[in-house]
């Protein structure tokens, strides 16, 4: 074999779809810390494991993934949003084992802005992909600055309307990411995503 047909192999993909693992991560965790936002329960240790586990863990194995598969939004995405988790419970266990001092509100009134400007610049890539993404990061966008806005007016309205459109948030992404993996199983559109025409 010649060197120029050796240049012009090219290798089928035949990983899977690592976006529903990402998405169901970030999904599912969102929703159970917003149903404790919105006054369901009280902060526990499940809503923690998730984090670690499911929202920090997943969504990073779910972000290496999409860097194999040459995806850089994917990858910056999940790799993102999964580390955001295990900050956030950083934040929250880091003060009772001694590593720092508590966060101050203005701190995180900081932390969330940050991660909202974020991820309005994201949800401006999700403009060339496909609807349900751009309800995801649109309404993620929105959670992060209720959260700022909650921790800053310290209003109880606030907060549990912050808690009910994380819920909505995060049943947006379960729908996204099992849409997914429903079209994919049965080589149709069961679930539409609405891919945006290029």
């Amino acid at each position: 074999m010649s060197l120029q047909e050796v240049s012009s192999l090219s290798l089928k993909d035949t990983t899977a779809n690592p976006a529903p693992l990402g998405l169901l991560g970030f999904g599912l965790t969102t929703v159970l810390l917003n149903l404790h936002n919105a006054g369901y329960y009280e902060l526990n240790t499940m809503i923690l494991a998730m984090g670690i586990f499911y929202g920090g863990m997943a969504q990073i194995i779910a972000g290496i993934m999409e860097w194999k598969k040459n995806n850089t939004f994917g990858t910056t995405a999940f790799t993102s949003y999964g580390l955001f988790w295990l900050t956030l419970v950083g934040l929250i266990l880091m003060p009772g084992l001694g590593l720092g001092t508590k966060t101050s509100e203005p701190a995180m009134i900081a932390y969330f802005s940050m991660w909202g400007l974020f991820t309005f610049v994201m949800f401006i890539g999700t403009l060339r992909l496909n609807r349900a993404l751009q309800f995801v990061f649109f309404s993620l966008t929105v959670l992060f600055f209720l959260l700022a806005i909650r921790d800053y007016t310290h209003s109880a309205t606030i907060a549990t309307l912050t808690g009910y459109e994380g819920i909505i948030c995060g049943t947006s992404a379960i729908y996204t990411a099992l849409a997914q993996v429903l079209n994919e199983v049965y080589g149709k559109v069961v679930a539409p995503i609405f891919p945006v025409k290029k």
